[in-house]
């Protein structure tokens, strides 16, 4: 039974057994309010009952002493008798009237008996036989005669079961108030909770396998008090969490999915093309020794070129986990010195681009892992070469600013078009993309320049117009990464 109650009491709603709570208390209160209340009143009126009787037995006892009797000094349905006590054994005095002592007077001799043994007025309350419960006091009336008087109780009973009727209905009334009205007030104050849990159950409806999947539901009202209101700000603070978590989920496996197509469709170009030139090379090695040597030399073309495709590959892998391996060997290197041997080799490969380096009088020492920045610059040169006509000039400039070295890598060509500007640095991205790959390259160049910085703890920025496309690429001259770009890090100018 206790166990059954207990699972009835458990499947209840909070509001419910919140009000079940407040209404065992409030019993406990009435209950202990109701039973002080009682007591005090019945001590009251038995006290005035006391006085009373003492009173009275005042005017009876010298009624007794100046005329031996007691008519005109009685209360209706009270009880008198008159014991002469000077042998030592109360003797009842005859009474004046029968109906002035009940059935049995055993009681009143006994505490006529009693007073005569303690020389001092005794009270005491008796059930008399056939009249019900009286109060007795015993008292001197002179010496060898004592007066036993007996009041009845019925009246402080009858008045205090009422007051016990009336607290019980009174106290049930506001009990079964308390219950219902506080079970609506407690349901009405815990509705936003309901609010959430319902939100709760829709987001746990909501399919979260979807590569989109947002979370519309959020948690509303201003009701309910502070702590239901903080309660709510996290609430809905988490959903945008997850929300957010859920899109940079959406955002990868969308990049994954477009990385491994892109980089599937970059392999399989020079696997065919290694393939086509092997079936030439066998070709020519049975029936034209004279063209082996050309076949061979587009294998190894091919071979090298897949070769860089899956080096670059590789790099961007060990950035993305770069807690676990650490793809760089910084030291202390002079960063215009590495400018000025990408500038030379860059003049070396591309004669038709006029290059201008500008660099400040002194030397500019920075921590990095000198052959990963080279290649940044080898990188930012060649994209400034593949994506602008023959004759376009390239510049290079190196300043230090606020604690930042700063290399600026700008050309005069056409510049990237604003909706390209915001995914130059995706990996496999190509803003032309009718570009043949043996010139535009893998799409990888920026994308491997990008991590490079960010793992030397810089970032590059790039402003582009017609005319003129600047690549800024900014590292810490303390070796610390530098805060966080305001918004991102393609801007046009």
């Amino acid at each position: 039974m206790i166990a059954r109650l207990r699972r009835a009491y458990r499947g209840m709603r909070l509001g419910t057994r919140l009000a079940l709570g407040l209404g065992a208390l409030a019993l406990v209160v009435f209950a202990v309010v109701g039973t002080a209340l009682t007591t005090y009143m019945r001590d009251y009126l038995s006290a005035q009952l006391d006085t009373q009787l003492a009173q009275a037995q005042i005017a009876q006892s010298k009624s007794i002493a100046d005329y031996g009797t007691l008519s005109g000094k009685k209360y209706y349905s009270w009880f008198y008798a008159v014991y002469d006590v000077s042998k030592g054994t109360p003797e009842l005095r005859r009474p004046e009237d029968p109906a002035d002592l009940p059935e049995d007077v055993d009681d009143f001799t006994a505490l006529a008996s009693a007073q005569t043994a303690a020389h001092q007025e005794l009270l005491r309350t008796e059930h008399l036989k056939g009249a019900g419960t009286y109060r007795l006091r015993a008292c001197e009336v002179e010496p060898g005669v004592v007066l036993v008087s007996a009041a009845p109780m019925e009246d402080i009973e009858d008045t205090v079961g009422q007051l016990i009727t009336i607290q019980v209905v009174t106290f049930a009334l506001a009990l079964l108030a308390l219950v219902v009205f506080g079970r609506r007030m407690l349901r009405r104050g815990l509705k936003p909770l309901s609010d959430m849990a319902s939100t709760a159950h829709g987001i746990a409806s909501h399919d979260l396998t979807e590569s989109a999947a947002r979370l519309p539901l959020r948690a509303d009202g201003r009701d309910g008090g502070p702590e239901v209101d903080e309660l709510r700000t996290a609430f809905n603070t988490m959903l945008e969490h997850i929300d957010d978590s859920l899109a940079v989920r959406a955002e990868a496996e969308q990049r994954l999915r477009r990385f491994v197509a892109d980089a599937s469709h970059e392999l399989r170009t020079p696997l065919m093309s290694v393939r086509g030139y092997a079936d030439l090379f066998q070709y020519a090695a049975a029936n034209a020794p004279e063209e082996r040597d050309r076949h061979l030399a587009r294998l190894r073309a091919e071979a090298a070129r897949m070769g860089i495709l899956l080096d670059d590959l590789l790099l961007l892998a060990r950035l993305d986990a770069a807690e676990v391996e650490a793809p760089l060997r910084c030291e202390d290197a002079d960063l215009v010195d590495l400018v000025q041997q990408a500038a030379d080799a860059f003049r070396a490969s591309r004669t038709d681009h006029p290059l201008t380096v500008t660099t400040g009088p002194g030397a500019i020492n920075v921590r990095l892992d000198p052959q990963r920045v080279r290649q940044v610059l080898d990188n930012l040169l060649a994209n400034a070469a593949v994506h602008t006509p023959p004759g376009t000039p390239v510049s290079v400039d190196v300043t230090v600013a606020s604690g930042t070295a700063l290399v600026r890598i700008a050309d005069a060509g056409p510049g990237i078009p604003p909706e390209d500007q915001e995914r130059v640095f995706d990996r496999f991205y190509r803003v032309d993309k009718a570009r043949s790959r043996d010139r535009g390259g893998s799409g990888l160049g920026l994308a491997v320049a990008q991590s490079l910085v960010r793992a030397h703890g810089g970032r590059i920025e790039l402003n582009s117009e017609p005319g003129a496309t600047v690549f800024t690429v900014r590292l810490p001259l303390d070796g610390a990464g530098l805060p966080a770009a305001p918004g991102p890090e393609t801007t046009a100018v």
